[in-house]
């Protein structure tokens, strides 16, 4: 083997990936667009494969503790081998599903911390080290999403911090290995609950809507009246005054608890 190709089976002048997406800002169950380029290194190299997906960084418990853990959970082959010549440019256009469970990553405008979902691309070199290029991407709730946010800022509840957990919600329509906890803190009308968790899990038609009331001093489980799953039409969410309904669910469960 050339010296040259020595050093591009070790990573060192080989082909390299970047890709540039159209446009960052997405919603569940659209597509996000761009194009893969391949840049050649200082010698022709064997491409045997060329994808991309999309990858979260995940909560994961592990023994005693909590790990951060990246998994991609949806991916897309773009065509066969080839070979690239040195120095060559070589483009692949594509345009990538996003899934209907696909975590939201901003709100409002503003982006979730620690929501990191983005677009990677990777590149399979023969005998030599692969190469990969992660893109993030913005996702924000669909219109029956932003209904149930708004409801809770109608009612004076504030953002706190939002997770991707590894794990099944049980009974719901979930797919993908992980689900998302979107934390809210109570206004003081509400003085018994620590905080509000919601989880969106959507398809093509409609979504779970799963929340637990977290009361002070300590966090209740799926089964009491703490906890509550409904399902909300993706185009017939309008019919519903949802900050109504949710006062009503907090009313009750407090009234019942002596909480308020």
């Amino acid at each position: 083997m050339g010296f040259k190709k020595l050093l591009a089976s070790l990573g060192a002048g080989g082909a390299s990936v970047e890709t540039v997406l159209t446009e960052e800002n997405v919603v569940p169950g659209g597509v996000v667009q761009g194009e893969v380029r391949i840049q050649g290194g200082s010698v022709e190299q064997r491409i045997e494969g060329l994808s991309v997906g999309l990858q979260a960084r995940v909560e994961v418990e592990s023994g005693d503790q909590e790990v951060k853990r990246d998994i991609v959970f949806t991916k897309q082959q773009l065509g066969g081998a080839f070979e690239i010549q040195p120095g060559a440019v070589h483009v692949v256009p594509f345009g990538l599903e996003i899934p209907w469970e696909t975590p939201v990553t901003s709100i409002g405008g503003q982006r979730l911390h620690g929501m990191d979902i983005g677009v990677v691309t990777e590149l399979d070199i023969a005998r030599a080290v692969d190469s990969s290029d992660l893109d993030p991407i913005q996702v924000h709730p669909l219109p029956a999403q932003q209904a149930i946010l708004d409801a809770f800022f109608q009612l004076g509840f504030r953002f706190k911090s939002a997770d991707m957990e590894r794990g099944h919600i049980r009974g719901s329509r979930q797919t993908l290995p992980f689900y998302q906890e979107i934390e809210f803190l109570p206004p003081q009308q509400y003085r018994g609950v620590n905080q509000v968790e919601l989880t969106f899990i959507a398809d093509e038609r409609e979504m779970d809507v799963v929340l637990e009331m977290d009361k002070k001093g300590g966090l209740f489980t799926e089964g009491s009246d703490s906890y509550r799953a409904f399902q909300v039409g993706l185009h017939s969410y309008g019919s519903t005054d949802w900050a109504a309904y949710l006062n009503q669910w907090l009313a009750d469960v407090g009234g019942r608890r002596n909480w308020l």
